[in-house]
């Protein structure tokens, strides 16, 4: 393989919701040789009408193809991996698009199939849910984070070019359990978070006037509790016990701001509010340095694979990803202020 896109020309996509249903129409676009396949008839029907194949048959779907993305309910995943391996050959990279990681990736591992299996994360969403929510924009300049494995890297490779160059995607290589605890606090307990707060609306005395006066600030602090409650559910249980510890963080800080609050103290709420000011501010005003790393392709990977996750720990991602017969190289960016070892 070589150059761009991975080299990963025939692809298919398993569970064809929001997240699969929006990979299944970018890759459509893209002009590549793709399939896709959901349990439900009446997705597989709305898929072909929109011109992409929807075989009835799930190992149809994924025959001879270079690479398989697994969608469909977290609780599902294992089963449909163990049946997506079984039904493609040993070329065939395997990756995931749900919300949690280290689970399939011991799934994976026990199975003898950690060498083409790369856990995936897109970081992207919608309060919408279903093929006919998808957008094939939907991973446009997304943090899409990638976990690789020591047997694995070849198809991490592969793999990372072609979320680069065919869906724009900004690759965060991260291992899986650090994957799992970033992601509590920054998409896992947000959820909580907006359903709290949506729920205490709906059990309000004066919830009507409430949702009168409701602006910018609510709509945006529980936009997501408008999703599948079932789906969201699922994503809290699979990582519950790192969304507990760090709901705890929060309502530590909560704490603070209660405390400053109810003692009159405003240098205190000040000063707290000014921290989380801080934090919501470097979300659109951060700024990288770019740099270029080069490993050897054939050689050991222990050196690659720290990099990669030493990166992705660091708040960094990659935009490119090229493999050649002797080198891969890969372009970074990282945050500044930190440094590579």
């Amino acid at each position: 393989m070589t150059g761009g896109a991975g080299g990963l020309v025939r692809a298919a996509v398993v569970g064809t919701g929001l997240i699969g249903g929006s990979v299944l129409l970018r890759l459509r676009d893209a002009g590549l040789d793709v399939a896709g396949w959901d349990p439900d008839p009446a997705t597989r029907r709305y898929a072909a009408e929109r011109g992409v194949a929807a075989p009835d048959v799930l190992e149809e779907a994924v025959a001879g193809r270079d690479v398989v993305f697994l969608g469909g309910p977290l609780p599902t995943l294992a089963t449909t991996l163990t049946q997506v391996a079984g039904a493609t050959d040993d070329r065939c990279v395997l990756t995931d698009v749900g919300s949690i990681k280290a689970d399939v990736a011991t799934v994976a591992i026990a199975q003898g199939i950690g060498h083409r299996f790369v856990p995936g994360h897109p970081m992207a969403g919608a309060d919408r849910a279903g093929l006919a929510a998808a957008d094939p924009n939907l991973f446009e300049g997304a943090a899409w984070v990638l976990c690789p494995a020591p047997t694995g890297m070849a198809a991490f490779r592969r793999l990372a070019a072609l979320l680069i160059d065919v869906f724009h995607a900004r690759v965060v290589p991260m291992s899986a359990p650090e994957h799992d605890t970033a992601a509590a606090l920054a998409s896992h307990v947000p959820h909580l978070l907006a359903g709290g707060l949506a729920g205490a609306v709906q059990r309000a005395p004066l919830r009507d006037a409430v949702l009168a006066l409701a602006a910018g600030s609510f709509t945006d602090g529980t936009r997501v509790a408008g999703g599948p409650p079932t789906r969201t559910a699922n994503m809290l249980l699979g990582n519950r016990d790192r969304v507990l510890a760090e709901l705890d963080v929060v309502r530590s800080f909560l704490d603070e701001l209660a405390e400053a609050l109810g003692a009159g103290d405003a240098e205190a709420l000040t000063a707290r509010l000014e921290e989380a000011r801080a934090a919501r501010s470097a979300l659109g005003h951060r700024s990288y340095t770019t740099h270029r790393r080069e490993f050897p392709a054939a050689a050991e990977h222990a050196g690659e694979l720290a990099y990669l996750r030493e990166l992705g720990a660091a708040g960094g991602h990659l935009s490119g990803c090229r493999v050649e017969a002797e080198a891969v190289s890969y372009t970074a960016h990282l945050p500044a202020g930190p440094t590579l070892g």
